[in-house]
């Protein structure tokens, strides 16, 4: 039977690839991956399976460090805490089917958030509610209030919601929050949400790696630092916390790498520290603003650093463009050049920020993101003509992704990126650095 179910993506974002190169941090990413959002009904889902204690600043943030709590104990302390977010949006050209009664001009989606403060704020994923003109939160008691978005970050893929109903009755407990830079690659982590509609949802895993490099085609920049995780998520995990064994929060669910747009075993969680970061500005004053470099780059190669005249296994980001305007380009930084016959000439390549070593893109992604604000200064040591010379850069405010979208002629083809079966065709990337 034919389907008439609106297939708009929603509820987790699947990643189809991902690559290293990348535009700095705010730095627009070059190599931007497909990332589509497995969508699923909310009849079809729910007629099947539904018949002030703020995130402290990083620094304060406790470790999460296992401990002998059990996972059935962990989900007893924290299930009141994670909700089941229902987000509806206008659309007249759309078409859900609800208890197998067709309707059109609305279209809902699940996802899952969890309790932030005893004031009635829940964190979620952007994707969660973009677009929505309401949303209901419902806690595991099956008490559902309504709810308004007050802050929202799309780069970052965070939102806050603030109940608006009188919940003076509900029992309100805010999740602890751990320091996500003691995270380790091996420990044991637990994902809770509504995967598919079904909520309250435990699963476990590991954390499979720190410090990836999440790409975000919808705005163009990337999420940094993210965690890595085998813990089963799916289309519903969105907005849910990944915790430590004690309990604590150190993620919040928001992709997964998968061709079919469900799990795969590969999981990605924006870090605590991102949140705690974000968050109270975003509660405050309903954005984020984050820093910006303002250039493309990639990891030098063994074949550039050669033609360089650079040992083989020299260690830096090669810097593929600045763009205009830009603290890159007032720091004097170079790009890659072509010349009148067609001859590539390497540009700077970055070796250091701050004294911090970068060997790739992320390095510095993830440093100037995590660790600095607008209006900051930076040093970004660099390797010019085989001379080692220091730049200085004052960070501004990321530009809107309509304003970062630019092309580099002669960097090399695109790689062709595979079509999830079902979702709307890729959007045209940017040339990559060979």
């Amino acid at each position: 039977m034919k389907s008439l179910i609106n297939k708009k993506p929603m509820g987790i974002i699947c990643v189809s690839a991902i690559l290293s190169i990348a535009i700095v941090s705010g730095i627009v990413l070059l190599a931007r991956t497909s990332l589509s959002r497995p969508g699923f009904t909310v009849g079809e889902v729910v007629a099947a399976s539904l018949s002030n204690n703020t995130l402290p600043g990083q620094a304060n943030l406790p470790s999460s460090s296992p401990s002998s709590t059990s996972l059935p104990d962990v989900f007893k302390k924290v299930e009141n805490s994670v909700v089941q977010i229902t987000a509806t949006r206008s659309n007249p050209n759309e078409v859900i089917i609800i208890n197998g009664v067709p309707e059109t001009g609305r279209s809902d989606a699940l996802g899952s958030g969890f309790v932030y403060d005893s004031q009635g704020h829940i964190i979620t994923n952007y994707h969660v509610i973009d677009g929505a003109t309401k949303a209901d939160v419902t806690f595991t008691d099956g008490n559902t209030y309504s709810a308004k978005v007050i802050g929202k970050d799309p780069s970052a893929d965070l939102a806050v919601l603030q109940i608006t109903d009188n919940f003076s009755e509900e029992k309100v407990v805010p999740l602890p929050t751990a320091n996500s830079s003691n995270v380790r690659t091996g420990e044991q982590v637990i994902a809770i949400g509504n995967p598919f509609g079904l909520s309250g949802t435990i699963t476990s895993g590991i954390v499979s790696q720190l410090g990836r490099l999440l790409p975000n085609p919808d705005t163009g920049f990337s999420i940094p630092n993210t965690i890595q995780t085998d813990a089963a998520i799916n289309p519903g995990n969105s907005g849910g916390p990944l915790l430590s064994v004690k309990g604590q929060v150190i993620g919040m669910n928001t992709a997964i790498f998968s061709r079919t747009g469900a799990y795969s075993g590969i999981g990605f969680a924006i870090p605590s520290n991102t949140i705690a970061k974000e968050v109270p500005f975003l509660v405050k004053n309903g954005t984020y603003v984050h820093p910006w470099l303002g250039i493309s780059g990639g990891k030098l190669s063994p074949d550039m650093a050669k033609a360089a005249g650079l040992p083989t296994n020299y260690k830096g980001v090669v810097v593929g463009s600045v763009m205009a305007g830009s603290p890159a380009e007032k720091s004097g930084l170079l790009g890659v050049t072509q010349d009148a016959n067609g001859v590539t000439h390497l540009g700077d390549i970055i070796t250091a920020v701050d004294g911090h070593p970068t060997k790739q893109i992320d390095d510095i992604i993830n440093y100037i993101d995590t660790q600095k604000n607008v209006g900051d200064n930076i040093k970004l040591t660099i390797s010019r003509d085989g001379k080692i010379m220091d730049l200085p850069a004052t960070l501004q405010a990321r530009p809107s992704s309509s304003q970062n979208q630019q092309t580099q002629p002669g960097l090399g083809p695109i790689p062709e990126m595979p079509q999830i079966p079902g979702f709307p065709p890729l959007p045209q990337l940017p040339p990559l650095l060979p």
